[in-house]
């Protein structure tokens, strides 16, 4: 079984991602745009660009020619103050990573809106980028619907075996996230971690919804028998 799993409200909270984004959008274009009220869940770190400048009134021809220069500093921007605004691993995920890792059945990936750059520097912050060799990211695809099945392929090309969607489990705590899983045919867990109940994610058609990590028997229970046909809650949620 491949677990797919998001970063951001998923396995770590917290982090300087949205201030090295506004600093990095000021020092690149001049503007960061609409970016205090901005909506950032499951979105791509390139299709949030291309949000906040089109709102601020930059032409495509101006966002693409300064594109190279934003990833720089924003990267550059996240490193630098990930050790006075650090990310945290939520409740019982250094736990599960390293009970899953331990599993000869179990291949562990990431679909992530992040840019790879930054998924590494949030994720080896907390001693988890490790555990994922490989993944999807926001740099591969700016539509989020697009990532698992490169994922897959990835899979496939490092442990030799063929993956497909009804193979895969996509976890994450929006429902972007869940439609992403749906749109490859995974299975989805959904949990509650992030700004979405447990009602919105059960909406958007999420097969499991957990409150989190912190019980790792349901946290495994959830992610190990995940299968299709409804939300079916696991745990205590909102």
């Amino acid at each position: 079984m491949l677990l797919l799993f998001d970063i951001d409200g998923t396995l770590t909270i917290g982090g300087p991602g949205k201030t090295a984004f506004r600093i990095a959008l000021e020092h690149t274009y001049g503007t960061s745009g609409p970016i205090v009220n901005h909506d950032f869940s499951g979105k791509t770190d390139p299709l949030l660009l291309r949000e906040l400048l089109n709102a601020a009134g930059r032409t495509p021809h101006e966002i693409e020619a300064g594109r190279g220069r934003f990833w720089e500093a924003y990267l550059a921007e996240l490193e630098s103050h990930l050790a006075t605004d650090p990310v945290t691993a939520l409740p019982g995920v250094v736990r599960l990573i390293a009970t899953l890792t331990e599993r000869r059945d179990v291949f562990l990936g990431l679909v992530t809106g992040n840019v790879r750059a930054g998924a590494q520097l949030k994720l080896q912050s907390v001693g988890l980028w490790r555990h994922f060799p490989i993944g999807a990211f926001g740099c591969d695809r700016e539509v989020r619907n697009e990532l698992p099945p490169i994922a897959l392929e990835r899979a496939r090309s490092h442990w030799g075996r063929t993956f497909r969607g009804e193979d895969a489990v996509v976890i994450g705590d929006t429902p972007r996230d869940v439609a992403c899983g749906k749109a490859v045919g995974a299975a989805t867990v959904a949990v509650t971690t992030g700004r979405f109940s447990a009602t919105e994610l059960e909406r958007a058609g999420a097969d499991r919804i957990l409150p989190g990590f912190a019980d790792l028997v349901a946290a495994l229970a959830a992610l190990l028998g995940s299968g299709h046909g409804g939300a079916r809650p696991v745990g205590t949620h909102d």
